[in-house]
Parts: structure tokens; sequence; C-alpha cells
């Protein structure tokens, strides 16, 4: 396992955004191709034009057909759909909508057939994008669709110092209130406990539940929900064995640094997780759509068309994404390994009661 690089499959996203900045700018370090096969779905036309306009006209990406093709030792490129495509820097265009997702396409067959390990996806247009193959709020309800088997996927947010999941995702304002239950939440407890288990080695984690309302509620007198539906999940959670703790009001929690003690967050809806996330960690955050059977990981920011052309995108957090996906990778394949190695433990147990 120490030798084995792992293959990651890289779509670039809209390409009249920074998606193919940030790629380049990681990808440029030579070090990346010492732990990992780098492979771009996208189009060499769009690459080299973002090349030329970052003035990174040197560093170029090994053009391949099919990931068998891969150079262990370069960042590679699969071309994807026409390559004639056109860039326009900073524009809305049905043209990269559709470019966007032919690569999407390609790079999740791959995934499926398992000749790339993990996919790690540049941001998208969720309005150019959408077509009669492509009917999704974004990547997550895509993926869920295309591999959960019946499964929700979870939007996890993750930093060093904080990890934020969301237990109404991409739903509107009017609608949250609608959408959470008890046992939605159970069920967002349940995978968000696996997924520190599984795919980040936390042996017993300890998460934070926020409220709906203001100040949680205040026992009942700005809105019932927390009394009527997120206690009575939080208890039964714990009685299932899940370490996890509230509701608390959302602006104290964090204004105070409360989330750091604990190793999760699952926040009621959308901006109540990601605003103060992204206050947090803007720069260096990653998306993980965790409880799939596939890894993918994605930078914590959209297409930023206001900084696309000028060289000023920072790619930590594409590159945090990437590295996260590797380490994600590693951890399954260790609990994997343990789960297996116990079990072979019980069985010689048994074994000996038996004789």
């Amino acid at each position: 396992m120490e030798d084995y690089k792992i293959k990651v499959g890289i779509t670039q996203g809209d390409i009249n955004g920074i998606g193919y900045e940030v790629i380049l700018k990681t990808l440029i370090d030579a070090r990346i191709c010492e732990f990992c096969i780098p492979i771009v779905y996208g189009s060499s036309k769009a690459a080299a034009f973002h090349r030329k306009a970052l003035n990174m006209e040197h560093f170029n990406l090994n053009a391949i057909n099919h990931v068998s093709e891969a150079n262990p030792k370069r960042p590679n490129i699969i071309n994807c759909g026409d390559d004639e495509v056109k860039v326009e820097l900073a524009k809305s265009t049905g043209e990269a909508g559709k470019a966007a997702f032919l690569a999407l396409e390609r790079a999740t067959s791959d995934l499926r057939d398992g000749l790339i390990d993990v996919l790690v996806t540049a941001p998208i247009n969720k309005k150019n994008i959408q077509s009669e193959k492509f009917h999704f709020p974004g990547h997550t309800e895509y993926l869920q669709d295309k591999f959960a088997k019946g499964e929700k996927g979870l939007m996890l947010m993750v930093s060093d110092v904080l990890k934020v999941a969301v237990a109404t995702g991409h739903v509107p304002v009017k609608q949250i209130a609608f959408h959470i239950t008890q046992e939605k939440l159970i069920a967002k407890l349940v995978d968000l406990n696996k997924t520190l288990i599984e795919d980040f080695g936390v042996i017993r984690p300890r998460i934070a539940v926020l409220g709906l309302n203001p100040h949680a509620g205040d026992n009942g007198v700005l809105g019932t929900e927390e009394e009527e539906i997120i206690i009575p999940a939080i208890k039964k959670a714990n009685e299932m064995g899940i370490t996890c703790f509230g509701p608390y009001p959302a602006d104290g929690f964090f204004g105070a640094g409360s989330f750091k003690s604990f190793d999760a967050v699952l926040a009621m809806y959308h901006d109540q997780g990601l605003t103060p996330f992204k206050c947090i960690a803007m720069e260096s955050g990653v998306n993980y759509t965790a409880n799939l059977p596939i890894i993918r990981t994605s930078p914590a920011h959209g297409t930023a068309y206001d900084k696309v052309g000028i060289g000023s995108a920072s790619e930590e957090s594409f590159r945090n994404a990437l590295y996260l996906a590797c380490d994600i990778y590693k951890c399954r394949k260790n609990y994997a390994e343990l789960i297996k190695n116990r079990l072979k433990k019980q069985d010689v147990e048994i074994s000996g009661q038996v004789e």
C-alpha cells in the first residue's frame, strides 16, 4: 500500500471559471506525482488557453486517451468531447456547461469501473450544466444518484479545525423546516458518525447538533422544532451509541469557538453551516461527499468568475481537496483491514470454543 500510487481523477469543471487555474497551480508542483497519478478529465485546448493566460506555457499536461496510458511521473489529461470548445473567461455559457458535464460523465464512468481510485471535482456552474442528463442541484446529488443505490450522500465541509455536515443540503429556505424530521436527523447522525470513524479514523466521535430556530428555540418560545424533533433525535442517537450533544444556538456556538470541542457539527441547513465554515476556512476548506461507496472531494469555493484570468485565485482549497481524497482512500483501506483482522480473530476464538 505504501508504494501504491493513488489514481486521482480530476474534472475540469466550468472552463470559464477558475477551475483550470487552481488545477494547474496545484499540479505544477512535482511533489504531487510522488504519491499519486493525477488524471485531468477535460480539454487540452482549454488547458492550453488557461496556461497561456497564467503565463504557465512551460508546464504541459501529458495527453492520453485512456487511464491505462497515464504517465505515473507526470500530470495527465484525457480529452472529453469536442476539443474545439470555446473558452470565454468569466462568462456563463451553454458550451462550458456541456464541457463540464462531459468531463464529469467520463470521470465517473472510469471511477465506477475502478480505473481511478478517487475523484476531485473543480467547480461547476450549477445553471449552465443543467440538461436532460444533468438535472441536479449540484455534484452531491448527481453522485448520489449515480453511486448511492438508495443511500443518501452527506455533504461534509472539512478543514483542519472544523467539520460541518448539513441536514437538509440544497433546499430553498422556505422548505427547510418541512425537511427536518426525527428520522432524517437520526440518519444524518448515523452517517456522520460512520464517516468520522471509517474515513477520518476518529475512534469515538463527538458530534454537536445545532438548533433550527434563533436561540435554539428558547424552550419553545421561538419555535417548536427543537423540542419536538431535534432533541428527541439526539436522545435516540445517543441510545444507538452515537455521542452527540445539543441543540446549540448557531451564533453563540461558532462565536465562542465551541466547535473546537467536537469532531464534527451537524447544521440544520446549508447557510447555517457553510457561512461560519467559509468564514473560518474559506481558502483551505474542502467539500467532501460522504456516505457513498466512492470518494469525491472538491474545493470549498465556486467558479469565482470575478477572479478569472488575473492569476489571483488561491489553489490551497483545491490542493487540500486532492490531499484529502488520498487520505480518505488510505483511511478506508486501513479500516477495512482492521475489520478484516478483527473478524479473523473472532473466527479463531469461536473455533477454539467449538473444539
